[in-house]
């Protein structure tokens, strides 16, 4: 079986765009795991694309540059043509990710990957809060910015309905001052507020198919807060091992008010005072997915592969709980 994996900063996304250091390490890491995965299974030829501003890959893998003299959807059809299956990994925010999932099933290969759906609805915080809410989570209360009217005291939290990571997020002690800034961009369109819970930022690395979950990791994120704003500095896989049997709990409900998720999901929370608060779920490979096989003791591209292609939902005899850091560089 040959599988096109699409990486978007480092396979493409970008090529005509400035390439953010950042972006291309954090997108490189969960690449290089992959591939890694990947390379380990019998019968698999890799193929990929390459932004041609960066250095070589180290992966048995055949790769294609991509410069901005060509059409990178035109390259990435392409080497869908020609393969087997399809495993991208990109952001959900502004349609990327469900355009890519579509390409796929237009094409009929196999998509390594949640479906369009789940896709489309993750890329909303305010739809998933609403849809995990039904199913009995605890959330965070969630306005759309142009419905939101302030009730008490803050902080509050500003951040994109339809975004990833800490992009263009803000916490505000006054409302006058947030309301200001909505204003600039015209934020009131794509943002929602929220209040301001304070607590441990956790995520949840999980597998899913049909409304089932296997719980792999319980992570805790390293986020920090300065000047009001959120810092994403990477993951430390289950640093929340302690919480296995709650967040094991919110896996399944994921999944299930979710069946269209499959394979490999994040699902962002946050530990407060005894309660566990679902902040978002991420249909895709997560950046914990860098240090996943070290901490699982075990292949997790293989459990994708073989639930998805092979439709064996089984895990491993045992998924160990080993502590693994995966920090980006400052």
């Amino acid at each position: 079986m040959k599988i096109f994996v699409c990486e978007f900063v480092t396979g493409g996304g970008l090529y005509r765009e400035p390439l953010p250091a950042s972006l291309a390490q954090e997108g490189g890491l969960m690449l290089e795991a992959l591939l890694s995965d990947l390379a380990e299974l019998s019968g698999i030829e890799l193929l990929t694309t390459r932004d041609s501003r960066l250095p070589p890959l180290n992966s048995r893998v055949t790769v294609i540059s991509v410069t901005p003299e060509q059409n990178v959807e035109e390259v990435w059809a392409a080497c869908l043509k020609q393969s087997d299956a399809f495993w991208p990994v990109a952001p959900e925010s502004g349609g990327i990710l469900a355009q890519l999932s579509d390409l796929a099933i237009a094409e009929n290969k196999i998509l390594l990957n949640s479906g369009p759906s789940a896709v489309r609805l993750a890329a909303s915080k305010l739809a998933t809060n609403i849809k995990l809410a039904d199913a009995g989570l605890l959330i965070v209360p969630t306005f759309l910015a142009k419905e939101w009217q302030s009730a008490g005291e803050g902080p509050w939290v500003a951040k994109p309905d339809d975004g990833i990571g800490c992009e263009d997020s803000r916490v505000f002690h006054a409302s006058d001052a947030m309301l200001a800034w909505l204003a600039m961009g015209d934020r009131w369109q794509s943002h929602v507020v929220q209040p301001l819970v304070t607590g441990t930022p956790a995520s949840i690395s999980m597998l899913s198919r049909n409304g089932n979950a296997i719980l792999l990791s319980c992570n805790r994120q390293l986020i920090e807060m300065l000047d009001d704003r959120f810092h994403y500095h990477g993951s430390l896989l289950n640093g929340m091992q302690e919480y296995w049997s709650d967040f094991d709990v919110i896996a399944q409900v994921v999944a299930k008010a979710m069946p269209e998720l499959a394979g490999y999901a994040g699902v962002d929370v946050l530990v407060a005072e005894g309660q566990i608060f679902v902040l978002e779920v991420n249909p895709r490979l997560t950046t914990s997915y860098a240090g996943l096989h070290r901490a699982m003791g075990s292949n997790p591209a293989r459990l994708v592969v073989d639930l998805i292609y092979n439709g064996d939902f089984r895990p491993p005899p045992v998924i160990e709980r080993n502590i693994v850091e995966v920090r980006l560089n400052e």
